[in-house]
């Protein structure tokens, strides 16, 4: 067989076809491959026009035909299945030779394969894609991991095929090894923060003002002309106009409301407590969604627990979904705050020297969480890239502060009506945590030190110190 594709894919579900299509869209000749030869064919079959796809019945056949150094694109389920087709496609590379993961891997076994492939002469990248099948298809979010050798002749395809944002494609090299897969998962716990906000605006403006969900989707519509304007803002509006077909009514009326999830916030929320650093509104979303589905736990609750709750009494209709409008986006910007301070530690701590502003700068298209205000986020690490706070920036300080006394009131009335509003509440705690000058854990220190001797800090001198609590209680300097 002639090598002479330029890039391969091997795993043609939606995702790694419509990926295939986009790299031949763009002029690449495209080997692609599947474990059952019958998709391959029917891509060639159904996608044969939009260029030139070298398929292959074999892997041994897939690899004969890319050019040197060859790139392989593998798009499989995360876990044991990409390992399995590494296993069977490593043999036929030769030292100089790229690999992609282009799935949802999780960034410790990108590690550990990154430094298996060095090994053997070959790179390893792992790399985000975030768009779904549309943004697969016609220009995702990309964030590829990995040597910086690698990047120089696989960035410009990825580049190439990436959403573009003002000319700017939505794509930048992240960072050595699990980088790339690393803020990704990022990108998808902010992501579960994001939509559990959404959902939480969305039930108190339904409670409040007993509106229809069209009714409510027409104010998301007009949300989304400002400040707000996201994918997701915009996606929200559309739904909650949806009609279901069966029944008539409102779509998201006959949807059950237990919410699933594939592992990313999981795993975010997980990284969040190794690294130390208080994710709390991604934590909440997250929790949240478990609660949804946590079905004998919210039956005996129905059937026991007392509300002792005063329904929203809502006066002025626009002043509440302004209120509401402020809540959400001061919510949001806490959020997006906490993801990039948690891109920072992980940073710190593996060496990858993740520049943040880049990772604003390419989800501003493409992926899932793309929103108007990302620029500012893009704007905020271009005057500080040692900012160690978003919150802090000079805009976020006056966006988010604008909006503190309507954040106020909806976490109120939430709480006094009986809304739970998890990443509302916890997002305003944790401002108000940020930012206090003295916090109770001087409490929690003594505490520590009582029961366990673990020792605590002094606010007026240098020095670790022990109290002899059950004895005299004179201070010891540890």
């Amino acid at each position: 067989m002639t090598a002479r594709a330029q890039i391969g894919v091997t795993g043609l579900a939606v995702m790694g076809r419509n990926l295939a299509r986009n790299f031949a869209r763009h002029g690449y000749t495209v080997a692609v491959h599947n474990r059952s030869f019958a998709k391959t064919q029917s891509l060639v079959d159904e996608a044969g026009s939009e260029g030139d796809f070298v398929p292959s019945e074999s892997m041994a056949d897939f690899v004969a035909s890319l050019a040197r150094p060859r790139k392989v694109v593998i798009m499989v389920k995360a876990g044991a299945a990409t390992d399995a087709v590494i296993d069977e496609l490593v043999p036929l590379l030769e030292s100089g030779d790229i690999v992609v993961d282009a799935g949802n891997a999780h960034f410790p076994d990108t590690i550990r394969r990154e430094e298996a492939l060095a090994a053997k002469g070959l790179h390893f990248v792992g790399t985000g894609v975030s768009g779904g099948e549309e943004g697969a298809l016609n220009g995702p979010s990309i964030m590829p991991g990995g040597t910086r050798e690698s990047y120089e002749s696989l960035g410009p395809i990825l580049e190439a095929i990436s959403a573009k944002v003002d000319g700017t494609p939505c794509c930048t090299y992240v960072g050595p090894n699990g980088a790339g897969h690393f803020v990704k998962m990022v990108h998808n716990g902010i992501e579960y923060a994001d939509m559990q906000l959404i959902a939480e605006a969305y039930d108190l403006l339904k409670q409040g003002l007993g509106a229809s969900a069209a009714e409510i989707g027409q104010i998301f519509a007009e949300w989304n002309t400002g400040d707000l304007e996201s994918f997701l803002i915009e996606i929200t509006a559309d739904v909650l106009q949806h009609v279901d077909a069966a029944t008539g009514s409102a779509f998201v009326d006959v949807v059950l409301d237990q919410a699933e999830q594939k592992g990313t916030g999981r795993w975010t929320v997980q990284n969040g407590l190794d690294l130390g650093v208080p994710i709390t509104g991604i934590a909440e979303a997250t929790f949240a969604r478990a609660l949804s589905g946590s079905v004998p736990q919210r039956e005996a609750a129905r059937a026991a627990l007392r509300a002792d709750a005063t329904p929203l009494q809502v006066t002025d209709r626009a002043a509440f979904i302004e209120d509401v409008r402020q809540a959400l986006y001061a919510s949001k910007v806490v959020a997006y705050s906490q993801g990039f301070d948690q891109i920072a530690a992980a940073s710190a701590e593996h060496g990858w020297d993740i520049d943040r502003g880049a990772m604003a700068r390419i989800w501003r298209g493409g992926c899932i969480i793309r929103a108007r205000f990302l620029n500012r986020i893009t704007e905020a690490y271009e005057r500080d890239q040692d900012l160690a706070l978003l919150l802090a920036d000079p805009y976020f300080t006056d966006a988010v502060g604008n909006g503190l006394a309507a954040w106020r009131r909806v976490v109120a009335q939430a709480a006094t009506a009986g809304i739970p509003a998890p990443a509302f509440s916890s997002s305003l705690a944790y401002y108000d945590g940020v930012r206090a000058d003295r916090l109770p854990a001087a409490l929690i220190q003594a505490q520590r030190d009582f029961f366990g001797a673990h020792t605590y800090r002094r606010a007026d001198r240098e020095g670790t110190f022990h109290t002899e609590w059950s004895a005299d209680r004179s201070e010891q300097e540890a």
